[in-house]
């Protein structure tokens, strides 16, 4: 009885270690990361100034990456 406790108590404390390191990452992925527009510009990008949504840089193959 007192194994399954155990087994039990190690698979919980697994399973909250799992899901708040997977938080953690998902949280990180999110933020995306800012560049210059002198970086946007060397990449082959376009700097585009869109309204109420901020500066951004247009990468040649169609992704958009926030500007500093």
């Amino acid at each position: 009885m007192r194994i399954r406790r155990l087994l039990g108590l190690a698979l919980a404390t697994a399973a909250l270690a799992g899901t708040s390191a997977l938080g953690a990452a998902a949280a990180q992925a999110a933020a995306s990361p800012a560049i210059t527009s002198a970086e946007c510009t060397a990449q082959g990008g376009t700097v585009v100034d869109q309204p109420y949504a901020g500066t951004v840089c247009v990468l040649p193959h169609g992704s958009k990456v926030a500007v500093d």
